[in-house]
């Protein structure tokens, strides 16, 4: 029988199995709190400087004071890794306000809770970088910049449960959600571009999406390979008639898009422009100047 994972709660490694928070937690009860997503590859956590800040900004927008350093919540990640001998995981790191009443008021949790969890995730098939997946505009619209913005990486999820319901009813692999005014917003768990005339294509931070790392990444390395990459609204129209399509995210990665409400994106399968980033970017994660050993 093999080892049960350890799971980091609140100083403390608690096997899968016993690893337990309390129902009166406001993450349990309300999503009230933040995570992130993190992969480590081959020894090395790609990324985690940035996964790091981008909490502490999740944390600050909602007043959650988190209450360890930056530089120790990366050492607690590391020694989790360290802890249940892995060198190619799947991180997920928590902070919830913590333990409260039944009330709202976060003034009644005095201290927040910290969870890290080491595992594995797989979020679309193993042929869907071949293939290419399919998707579908969700009814769900995003939520916008001035209500709960995806632009915080909460525990609050609901919009996104409810996308994907509806995508696995639809019989597609991935939802994407417009904003408010009818524009192309992001996937589910995803960031999304599109690809038309040799230009790359994303949306603007103004729709309430995440600020994705892995996005800002690929946004980069295109440029580095001498692609033009502009931020602009983009309409369902253009969506339909891009000549290739692609999400990115910190599991998925790069996955390319071949057809989006029965409509065939391009030609049906993974774009020149997608296939190249696809293998530039597996070279970044193999890259130890991106991330940080482990051990």
């Amino acid at each position: 029988m093999s080892k049960e994972p350890l799971v980091y709660i609140d100083g403390e490694y608690y096997p899968k199995s016993q690893a337990k928070i309390s129902v009166y937690d406001h993450g349990f009860l309300y999503g009230d709190g933040v995570f992130e997503g993190i992969c480590a590859y081959n020894g090395v956590v790609f990324k985690l400087k940035e996964h790091i800040d981008r909490l502490y900004r999740s944390a600050h927008a909602i007043m959650l004071q988190i209450p360890v350093s930056k530089e120790k919540m990366m050492e607690i990640v590391l020694e989790t890794l360290r802890k249940n001998g892995l060198r190619d995981a799947y991180v997920r790191l928590i902070v919830t306000r913590g333990v409260g009443d039944l009330g709202l008021d976060p003034r009644k949790c005095p201290k927040p809770t910290i969870i890290v969890i080491t595992d594995t995730l797989v979020i679309h098939k193993s042929d869907a970088k071949e293939k290419g997946i399919t998707a579908m505009i969700t009814w769900v619209e995003r939520d916008p910049v001035d209500a709960t913005t995806h632009e915080v990486k909460s525990l609050n999820y609901l919009n996104s449960v409810l996308a994907k319901i509806e995508a696995n009813n639809y019989g597609a692999d991935e939802a994407i959600f417009l904003d408010k005014n009818g524009c192309v917003c992001e996937g589910a768990a995803e960031n999304i571009f599109i690809v038309k005339n040799g230009r790359i294509y994303m949306p603007p931070s103004s729709t309430g999406a995440l600020p994705g790392i892995t996005a800002e990444t690929v946004k980069e390395l295109a440029k580095s390979l001498g692609y033009e990459v502009i931020e602009k609204s983009i309409t369902p129209y253009e969506l339909f008639t891009a000549d290739e399509v692609f999400f990115t995210g910190t599991a998925a990665e790069i996955v390319p898009v071949r057809e989006i409400n029965k409509r065939q994106i391009g030609d049906g399968k993974p774009g020149p422009i997608t296939r190249r980033l696809m293998k530039e970017y597996s070279k970044l994660l193999q890259d130890p100047k991106y991330g940080v050993p482990i051990y």
